[in-house]
């Protein structure tokens, strides 16, 4: 003969396993952990972050939108309230695009920038941080110094390179015969890749931020153990310091390459727009001049989504390689 088993229930009456407080209905317990899913632990931070999240739709994500609808619409700038058709044109901007040789070609400038740029930048800013880590005496002094032309605004220390690197410059004054001809700016191989040091020179204060943030966090142990084992400094730097911060090894990466991909001021105020002969073009500096100065916006947005996909592939291929993903 068998009986059944009484049902054993849970805290406060419930059942062992079920959500929710007791006596409490199903649905309200579902409803509460819906919100929580989508609010967070913690509510409140959503209206603390709120400021920043409209910032970011407003200036970033709407602009990013419009422009993927300007680039499939046959669109001009008008007077404020005029009403002005903007026919669906499909794919014709971007293949208005795409069969312009300036445009390849500026994609391809900004791949030579980027080629320079993005290592150097990398192995100056982990090398120098590590340097400036091990000061002792005038350490402040030294990063400030590195910092300074990171904040010093570019039209300023433009100036200073252009007195360095024009014809009669102070640079081909100490060259003498070895000096380039024509002259660094004006040169169709040279003008980028003097883009690309002044651009890492600029910013290399802000990466070496980045990294002496970054070494902060390496235990020192792992300094000793080394040490202990008979390493010296140069098997201490890539055996520790190298893996240590390679989380701010590939924020550096992605940083300098959004950057160097968003490249505008510096060819615009050092070769006059691009010069010569568009040897020194980017694709933003191309998105000005046809959007702004030959009144085609929409194929200018074109580019600029050209540009968004080129960026997030690199972005992905550095994450890829350069994050070291687990699998």
């Amino acid at each position: 003969m068998t009986t059944d088993a009484p049902r054993v229930e849970g805290r406060a009456g419930r059942e062992p396993g079920r959500p929710g407080r007791a006596g409490e209905d199903p649905r309200a317990a579902g409803g509460r952990r819906t919100r929580r899913r989508i609010l967070g632990a913690q509510p409140f931070g959503i209206l603390l972050s709120a400021p920043y999240l409209i910032f970011v739709i407003v200036v970033f994500a709407y602009p990013v939108v419009f422009a993927v609808w300007m680039a499939f619409h046959d669109f001009f700038f008008a007077a404020p309230g005029a009403d002005v058709d903007t026919p669906f044109v499909g794919f014709d901007n971007f293949v208005t695009v795409i069969n312009d040789p300036a445009v390849w070609r500026s994609f391809g400038n900004v791949g030579i920038f980027l080629i320079i740029n993005v290592p150097l930048t990398v192995v100056l800013s982990i090398v120098l941080a590590n340097a400036l880590n091990k000061v002792v005496h005038a350490r402040t002094f030294f990063r400030v110094s590195y910092y300074v032309p990171y904040v010093t605004a570019s039209v300023a220390v433009v100036a200073v390179w252009l007195f360095l690197f024009s014809g009669g410059g102070l640079v081909n004054t100490v060259l003498g015969p070895l000096a380039p001809q024509p002259s660094w700016l004006v040169n169709s191989a040279l003008a980028m890749p003097t883009i690309a040091f002044f651009v890492t020179w600029k910013g290399l204060g802000f990466y070496i931020l980045l990294y002496l943030a970054a070494l902060q966090n390496v235990p020192k142990e792992l300094y000793e153990s080394v040490s202990v084992d008979g390493g010296g400094r140069l098997r201490q730097f890539f055996s520790v310091t190298v893996p240590g911060v390679r989380p701010a090894t590939l924020l550096v990466v992605l940083l300098a390459t959004i950057t160097g991909a968003n490249l505008f001021t510096e060819p615009y105020l050092l070769t006059g727009g691009g010069g010569p002969n568009g040897a020194s073009a980017s694709p933003v500096l191309l998105i000005y001049q046809k959007g702004i100065e030959q009144g085609n916006p929409d194929v200018a947005a074109a580019i600029g989504v050209i540009l968004i996909l080129f960026v997030l592939i690199i972005a992905a291929i550095q994450r890829r390689f350069v994050g070291g993903e687990e699998r």
